[in-house]
């Protein structure tokens, strides 16, 4: 993947990114009306990403959510626990994780940045569904074509107790299995929704995988939704395997990777 990383960004240092709207904290009940279904994915107490509402009991993420980012271990999805419209101590629901499946081609590869953006998803089956008026979950969409209006609704560090509404960013480019955004990430924006706003109508069509940055330029990469989300979901509906277990630990930080133009020294 970092070879890929690397000609992406030198290729996108031709590309003019479209202007973007600045990020809008999403304080009151007001101002979070329509994204009650997107929430803050805590992980085992020690971590946090992003995810949003797709069915009453499915949650679409980062795939890379999932794992011990020093050690690479599976989480245990009964330690993940989603928050809808996490908002300033409160939420509008609390749900236990049952069950997780990722993309059957991803594979996790540390923390150097270097991990599987095209296939960086992952969908959670919650304990029970979220059946509340004020909570709506979101139709999926088809990819945006390049120059599109995108936008992401996002939590990350120093604006953890909220989300964040960035209504207008733009699809800089396409390369194979993701996309480049002009949308403002930080960590802890790893899995959040990236919605096409065709019609006035929000849909998910892809999640935030990781932040990168070319010279001095803050771009994000976002994972393609595809036909995935079928293959996801006939995971998840496989009986667990006998005899093992996942282990019981925790993600010591989440968020959305940073790929850089250049190795780090």
């Amino acid at each position: 993947m970092r070879a890929l990383t690397l000609s992406l960004l030198a290729g996108l240092a031709l590309a003019t990114p479209a202007a973007a709207d600045a990020l809008r904290r999403l304080d009151t009940g007001t101002d979070s009306k329509g994204w009650e279904a997107v929430g803050r994915l805590n992980l085992d107490g020690k971590g946090f990403c992003t995810g949003a509402l797709i069915a009453p009991d499915l949650v679409l993420t980062a795939a890379h959510c999932l794992h011990d980012r020093k050690t690479g271990a599976r989480i245990d999805p009964a330690r993940i626990e989603f928050l809808a419209g996490w908002r300033n101590g409160r939420a509008a629901a609390y749900r236990s994780v049952r069950k997780a499946a990722t993309h059957p081609g991803y594979v996790f590869r540390g923390d150097d940045g270097s991990g599987d953006v095209r296939h960086d998803l992952a969908l959670l089956r919650l304990d029970q569904p979220i059946r509340l008026p004020s909570i709506t979950p979101y139709e999926t969409g088809a990819q945006p074509a390049q120059g599109a209006r995108v936008g992401v609704v996002s939590y990350a560090r120093d604006r953890s107790e909220a989300a964040s509404l960035q209504e207008v960013c733009h699809v800089l480019r396409h390369q194979p299995g993701m996309m480049v955004l002009s949308c403002d990430v930080d960590f802890g924006s790893s899995g959040a929704p990236v919605f096409s706003m065709d019609g006035g109508v929000p849909r998910v069509v892809s999640v935030v995988a990781a932040k990168a940055e070319m010279t001095g330029q803050k771009v994000a990469l976002g994972t393609d939704l595809n036909a995935d989300l079928a293959a996801l979901r006939a995971a998840l509906d496989q009986p667990a395997p006998t005899g093992r277990s996942l282990p019981q630990i925790g993600a010591s930080e989440g968020g959305a990777k940073f790929v850089r133009g250049r190795p780090a020294p």
